[in-house]
């Protein structure tokens, strides 16, 4: 073991943790019994079947209440691995499900036995038709769709609130809609097409011209059957007109009859089947989606209205002029919200019957939008409204930031109830539907049943759709509490069918919540004909058992997850996924959601268990090391949880005392480790690659895979001497990022001025001169002690470097300027909890910019482009995110080439500071999808504005990346012949 390996045991969790009924059995601590592995290994190969305890428990978890452990995941790379898998399941008597996003409300996407994962291998958008229609992966995610669908100026009809996880597998399968879809933008009336693999194993094409013909042939019973049940409904005329009844709302509680009632070709009523069937009658290989029209100008009010009935009769008038979203919260959401940054305080005195209305339209042109404001504001005279709308002139608005600040108040819903609910409690998000015009009636008809029943009483929803949502918090450890939630959801059910003959589901689909109630809604004819379609088309039960269609009263009931607490910052977890799709190591080890599910299951096992010891020993490397630590997940979480301040924590739990002394000096004497970084870089780049990186191999093996960095290939060469300059005339201190005067710029720059000299040359331009200080090694933003969680360190060099920019500025009279966005992040924020009191007075006194924002503000009005080139490609920052200048490193791309590219698939690249060189293995996979997207094509200039960053994007691509600010400068450089090769 190498001398300063950190110890595993030191994640231990207490041993006064509580055992949980829903513990991994000891049977699985050794991951997937046999013979099932070594199957499924021979079938697919090592890489595809995913075995380890920490694997079965990664994937237990969705963004549902239930819970159930995997025997096997196997992950899936194209049609023929989901057909060889059915055929093993049906051959073996085995039970099969998908998973995708994981964002399903109601267990879709949790198996017991053989877990499919078809996220990793299946994204891909392919714009067809200009983009009219689009053919898309099922693992593709809505909001990446949309984004591809952008430049196409189109859009995908649903629109869930998960579009930032939900892929479009989960999508179809469940018939999620969202805020505008309704019952005429699902994927039920824009799906057109879709490659299908049947239980069977038969792959269907239903867009293929002899697509009925190649049916027949291959599952003459399969087709034989549709064209029966179709003809036994269409017979029934009771039955026909309740169908075509119940598809009136939003309805995605059990199979769609509709179907048999839409098509009358065979693959016409499969394709129809499959939508809103969760997984239980075939796999969604590929999906053809017609788009629609983005309409780019948006025009939104926060309309108050004295009661919830005042609301209700708004909403028709809304809709009827042209509002695609009609979003109702009532007044105890409205004051629960208060609990969420941005959410005004003073909607915690809103009167008790104080109801919202968050209306938005969207328009083609300026013309439209402001005639849907002029039409909008006339409506307004005609409702009651209450403070804080005090006239209806200007109540509609097109600013995107306020637009953006009324949707973060009406996505306070999840974030307020979900965040704050007691611990160890896990949370259920329901939703239902109601004839539009009896909204207010089961608005407070849901009120009033939550309050008896003891749950926080609560309803936000789709007002224009007569869609109702609601969450309900309680302890599935206790006994008492579940029975609680039973007696609920028993009244609910009557509630909503008897009360309302309204939709138990409206846009979540059945799941395991609502199956026993499916009857209960449909009656006794449909629900016969849903199970007569699954033995039809599943004849041997291989998918998804259980999941739509269930005769056990109380299947809701069973597989109820335990919630043990955990750490203070992961405890408000509520396990959604939003936090996957932006996390680097998600196609490597774990996520952010993976990372919390863990530590849960941790807590659950007796001190001691095979099974927890197993997960602890996995935990270090999948879950520690392997977290970048940039954080993106507490943007995307809904509950704002940062799992990567959690990991650096973790990481500090592991360091011996000899460890923390160690860094602790490193922060004393950093002048002299910069100098000698730079020598040994320089010298590294003397001796070669080959030579380097046996050298740093040796190295990591005898002292620490986690403290020693690998020395890759093309890594840049030393730094050059910072410039010198005047302080007299200085209109900003400019501070060179360590990682900017150790390493210099890659090679193939020919021309180009190192970023140091380019930032002031830049400023001499502009008439803007900034003075480098001539003491600033040895100072550093303290990330690099942050990041590894060595609090001595971290808290020396924080210090340290606020009093030395306290004097640099004149105590906060120039603005400090910081040429690397994540120390730019470190200096501005991460650094505040380290400081002493004297230095936090004088840290809130400074003002620190980073580089890309002070240049678009300061700089670029005065510049003249003088050598623009014809294209580049931008990689923005996770540190750019937070810091919200990802527009400002756009602006100054676009300056510098006549095309500037975003790849769609750009995130945080992994290397965070050396962590790309700790583990390679993490910026590989964390930039594939972005790399593949530039080096499809030429590009003239590769930018970013992170020195680390950039080198991972080096690695990853081979392309010279550099920052914009270097581009900049010789864009800018007066007229004549134009710089060397870029």
């Amino acid at each position: 073991m190498p001398l300063l390996d950190p110890d595993p045991a030191a994640l231990r969790p207490a041993a006064d943790t509580p055992v949980a009924d829903d513990r991994v059995p000891p049977e699985l601590a050794e991951g997937t019994p046999e013979p099932l592995r070594h199957d499924l290994t021979e079938l697919l190969g090592a890489e595809q079947v995913l075995w380890r305890v920490t694997d079965l428990v990664s994937y237990a978890s969705d963004a549902s209440p239930y819970r159930f452990v995997p025997n096997v995941v196997v992950v899936a790379r194209h049609a023929d691995d989901v057909a060889a898998v059915l055929g093993y399941a049906r051959r073996h008597g085995r039970h099969v499900v998908f998973r995708a996003g994981g964002t399903s409300l109601n267990g879709q996407a949790q198996g017991e036995d053989i877990l499919v994962d078809v996220r990793r291998h299946w994204a891909g958008v392919t714009p067809l038709d200009g983009g009219a229609r689009a053919r898309i992966l099922p693992g593709t995610t809505v909001q990446r769709a949309n984004a591809a669908l952008a430049r196409h100026g189109r859009v995908l009809g649903p629109d869930p609130a998960s579009a930032i996880a939900a892929t479009l597998g989960g999508v179809v399968a469940n018939n999620a809609s969202g805020m505008t879809a309704g019952t005429t933008r699902s994927s039920y009336r824009t799906a057109t097409s879709m490659t299908i693999v049947l239980p069977s194993g038969t792959v269907v094409d239903t867009a293929a011209p002899d697509a009925d013909a190649a049916l027949t042939a291959a599952e003459p019973d399969l087709v034989a059957g549709l064209s029966a049940l179709r003809r036994e409904i269409l017979a029934d005329t009771a039955l026909t007109a309740r169908i075509r009844a119940k598809h009136r709302l939003k309805n995605t509680n059990g199979y769609r009859l509709d179907a048999f009632l839409d098509s009358d070709s065979p693959t016409g009523i499969l394709r129809s089947l499959m939508v809103g069937s969760q997984g239980t009658l075939g796999f969604l290989a590929e999906i053809v989606m017609e788009t629609l029209p983005l309409h780019r100008h948006v025009l939104a009010g926060l309309l108050f209205f004295p009661s919830l009935a005042a609301a209700a009769a708004a909403v028709p008038r809304f809709t009827a002029a042209g509002a695609p979203a009609v979003e109702l919260m009532d007044g105890n959401t409205l004051r629960a919200s208060v609990a969420v940054d941005g959410v005004p305080a003073d909607w915690a005195d809103l009167p008790p019957g104080t109801t919202a209305l968050l209306v938005e339209f969207r328009a083609p042109d300026e013309a439209a939008a402001e005639a849907a404001r002029v039409a909008a504001e006339e409506l307004l005279t005609e409702v009651e409204l209450v403070a804080p709308v005090a006239s209806v002139t200007n109540a509609f608005t097109t600013d995107r930031a306020v637009i953006g600040g009324y949707w973060k108040a009406r996505k306070a819903f999840v974030t307020a109830v979900g965040g704050a609910r007691p611990p160890g409690t896990t949370l259920i998000t329901e939703d239902f539907a109601v004839p539009p015009e009896r909204l207010s009636e089961a608005c407070e008809a849901l009120l009033e049943l939550q309050e008896r029943h003891g749950f926080d009483a609560a309803v936000a929803g789709h007002a224009a759709h007569g869609n109702l949502h609601f969450l309900l918090a309680f302890d599935a450890a206790d006994p008492a509490d579940v029975e609680r939630y039973a007696a609920f959801m028993a009244e609910f059910c009557d509630l909503t069918v008897d009360r309302f003959d309204g939709s138990l589901k409206a846009e979540h689909a059945t799941g395991r919540n609502i199956a026993p109630f499916l009857e209960q809604e449909w009656g006794a004819t449909a629900t016969d004909l849903m199970w007569r379609i699954k033995q039809l088309l599943d004849p041997t039960g291989v998918l998804a058992p259980r999941v739509v269609l269930d005769r056990d009263p109380r299947a809701h009931l069973r597989g109820l997850k335990s919630i043990p607490t955990v750490e203070a910052e992961a405890d408000p977890c509520i396990e959604c996924g939003f936090c996957e799709p932006v996390c680097p190591s998600r196609d490597l080890t774990t996520t952010p959601r993976q990372r919390i599910v863990l530590r849960r299951e941790m807590m659950r096992q007796p001190a001691g268990s095979d099974v927890g010891e197993n997960l602890l020993a996995d935990y270090g490397y999948a879950a520690v090391d392997t977290c970048a630590g940039d954080s993106g997940c507490r943007v995307a979480c809904p509950v704002g949880i940062d799992t990567g301040a959690m990991m650096k924590e973790f990481r500090s739990r592991r360091h011996s005392g000899r460890q923390e002394r160690a860094a602790t000096a490193a922060a004393r004497r950093f002048a002299v480790l910069e100098r000698a970084a730079r020598l040994a870089v320089s010298a590294a780049a003397t001796a070669g690659d080959t030579v380097s990186g046996k050298a740093t191999a040796l190295a990591r093996r005898a002292v620490s895979h986690e403290l020693v960095p690998q020395w890759l290939p093309g890594m840049p060469p030393a730094a050059g001497p910072l410039p010198r300059t005047p302080r007299e005339g200085a209109t900003a201190v400019y501070y060179p990022a360590c990682v900017n005067r150790i390493f210099g710029e890659p090679e193939g720059l020919t021309g180009s001025l190192p970023l140091p000299r380019a930032v002031v040359a830049l400023a001499l331009r502009a008439d803007r001169p900034v003075w480098v200080p001539e003491d600033v090694a040895g100072t550093c933003c303290a990330t690099i002690w942050h990041s590894k969680g060595y609090e001595g360190g971290n808290t020396l060099m924080a210090n340290r470097v606020i009093e030395a920019a306290w004097r640099w500025t004149d105590h906060g009279r120039l603005p400090l300027v910081v040429d690397a966005s994540s120390c730019t992040l470190g200096l501005a924020e991460e650094v505040v909890p380290y400081l002493t009191e004297a230095n936090r007075e004088r840290h809130a006194q400074l003002t620190v910019l980073d580089s890309l924002q002070w240049v678009v503000d300061q700089l670029l009005p005065r510049l003249a482009v003088n050598h623009p080139v014809e294209s580049a490609v931008v990689h923005p920052t996770c540190s750019m995110q937070h810091l919200g200048d990802e527009d400002a490193l756009r602006q100054i791309a676009e300056a510098c080439a006549g095309e500037a590219v975003v790849p769609l698939d750009a995130t945080c690249c992994g290397f965070a500071g050396d962590r790309g060189m700790l583990h390679e293995e993490l910026t590989a996979s964390a930039t594939a999808r972005e790399a593949a997207e530039v080096t499809a094509r030429p590009f003239d200039a590769h930018l970013s504005a992170n020195r680390m960053c950039e080198i991972g994007m080096e690695q990853a691509t081979g392309r010279p990346y550099h920052s914009a600010l270097i581009a900049l400068e010789r864009a800018t450089r007066p007229a004549g012949p134009a710089p060397g090769g870029a």
